[in-house]
């Protein structure tokens, strides 16, 4: 938190302040906002007005930090947080001029060590009540947050909801036109493998994010499965009422998946998970793995960030290789 400064006044200063001290004290001004500001938004049911842009900001989680990055905003940046695997090329040097707070999320003394004044978080866990850093807390102390919208508590996750994603930091931090170039960019992508995926029958896809006793797999309320759709698949768990969530190896068996998507990050590699899934003697009559048909995506591929567009085409062409590129 910013803590006031004290302002000291030569004695001289002092005399007509003390002799005027009978006459109706004279208002300060109030402080101009910002161009552009006040801005109000309400974002997973918090609303905040800012009257000018977060000056220091912690990002928690791969993604929302790579929103920052993509919209110029480094700058911005006093800490940042939780990696799932390697940031992309362009925003290398971006982000490695940002100190990183902690391996996962930070101890509540080490962010409120780096004294931000707006916190945001790319899952529902980075904001922990019981470690004293929920939203709530946050708030009473001062600092601002945002959660992505992705897990807001509402309907499915669509690609307009990356594009408002992207317009809410824009405008937050006064800087529109670069939302809106990027998102220009970004729906252009998208048009031209919708252009491209035109007429395809879609494929039957399981994700394997991870999971032995039961399969972690992405369910219909997550931007993965709207990426799956976009990319000419059909995923196989979009009844599951969840951004991610578990689903039993029986299920997979009967819903007789196409293709496997193999989400890639942490300790366990790709291989290995291609092995767990080889191995399993139940699943040995799925066409998927009868068929040995594999794609993989980084998991910061998968969830609302400015990866999205790119992934959307990454996917399609391991999907159908035959459409036209």
């Amino acid at each position: 938190m910013s803590w006031p400064r004290r302002v000291l006044l030569p004695a001289a200063a002092l005399v007509p302040l003390l002799a005027g001290c009978s006459a109706p004290a004279e208002q300060a001004p109030a402080a101009k906002a910002a161009p552009g500001f006040p801005y109000t938004v309400t974002n997973c049911g918090v609303q905040s007005t800012f009257q000018a842009p977060p000056e220091r900001v912690v990002t928690m989680n791969q993604h929302v930090t790579e929103i920052m990055l993509a919209l110029g905003l480094e700058k911005s940046l006093v800490g940042t947080a939780y990696l799932d695997d390697a940031v992309l090329p362009a925003y290398e040097k971006a982000y490695d001029s940002v100190p990183v707070l902690a391996k996962e999320y930070p101890s509540k003394e080490a962010l409120l060590a780096a004294n931000p004044d707006f916190v945001y978080g790319g899952y529902a866990s980075a904001f922990d009540a019981k470690s004293g850093t929920g939203r709530d807390d946050l708030k009473k102390a001062g600092i601002s947050t945002r959660l992505n919208t992705e897990y807001c508590p509402s309907g499915k996750t669509s690609v307009d909801d990356l594009y408002r994603e992207v317009t809410e930091i824009g405008r937050t931090f006064g800087v529109p036109g670069r939302a809106e170039k990027w998102i220009a960019g970004a729906r252009a992508t998208v048009a031209a493998n919708e252009k491209r995926l035109k007429g395809v029958a879609p494929v039957s896809v399981f994700v394997y994010d991870s999971g032995d006793k039961t399969a972690f797999t992405a369910g219909g309320k997550g931007i993965g499965n709207e990426l799956i759709t976009r990319a000419g698949g059909r995923n196989v768990f979009a009844d599951l009422d969840k951004a991610f969530g578990d689903a039993a190896w029986e299920q997979v068996v009967a819903r007789r998946p196409e293709a496997v998507v193999i989400y890639d990050y942490g300790s366990t590699t790709v291989e290995q998970k291609k092995k767990r899934l080889l191995d399993d003697p139940a699943l040995k009559d799925v066409p998927a793995i009868k068929n040995r048909r594999f794609a993989v995506l980084p998991l910061s591929d998968a969830v609302l960030g400015v990866r999205v567009p790119a992934a959307v085409d990454k996917l399609a062409a391991q999907l159908h290789p035959a459409a036209g590129r």
